[in-house]
């Protein structure tokens, strides 16, 4: 379709320009000389004009085609979905990352990095240096007589290799000074006490079971 309206506009162009070569040779007014000359001005030659028809066809083609109009669209991966679990305590916590190694178990010793913060995501402390990247872990007995309740029940069957988040609501948190972790330096030692009353969120992330 697109080669026959490119011949058809062809041939009429080389018509134009037959009938406005004989018509001058044959003596016109001057206002039928104008004229003619303003025919001749926008005269587009062949070859031009049969490719900008020829990419016209192309795309009435391709506006005509069902394929061109329906093409598939890539496939699409659904976003992994990462729950929330709520304990009866209260405690919600996240599975980050699942481990491969050995599941922590009430009254196990663990070694863990552990990031801090307050509900409003305001930082408390952390075993992993803010600057340097550089870590000091801790390690905990899974009792009730020396970490708070709330880190414990987020511990036990945990995976060594995982990463946890957890909200920890006061009753099971600090209830008192000596429960850990809790850091050794006076400053930040004061400073998470001084939040023992509220919602804090713990990032854990469980390094061994020893």
């Amino acid at each position: 379709m697109a080669m026959e309206i490119a011949h058809r506009f062809i041939n009429s162009s080389m018509f134009v320009s037959r009938v406005g070569k004989s018509r001058i040779r044959n003596g016109v007014s001057g206002t039928a000389r104008a004229g003619l000359s303003s025919v001749s001005a926008v005269h587009i030659p062949r070859r031009r004009l049969f490719m900008q028809l020829a990419g016209f066809g192309s795309v009435l083609t391709l506006l005509n085609s069902p394929a061109g109009l329906a093409a598939p669209l890539p496939q699409m991966k659904e976003p992994q979905v990462i729950r929330t679990l709520k304990l009866p305590s209260g405690v919600r916590f996240q599975e980050i990352i699942e481990g491969e190694g050995p599941e922590a178990r009430e009254g196990d010793l663990v070694e863990l990095n552990y990031v801090c913060r307050r509900a409003n995501g305001y930082f408390v402390h952390s075993t992993v240096d803010q600057f340097s990247g550089e870590s000091s872990p801790v390690k905990l007995i899974l009792d009730g007589n020396d970490v708070i309740e709330g880190l414990k029940e987020v511990l036990v069957g945990m995976k060594a290799g995982g990463k946890r988040r957890a909200l920890i609501p006061p009753s099971v948190g600090y209830i008192n000074e000596t429960l850990k972790p809790i850091p050794e330096e006076f400053g930040p030692r004061r400073s998470l006490l001084s939040h023992a009353n509220e919602p804090l969120v713990f990032e854990i992330q469980l390094l061994k079971v020893l």
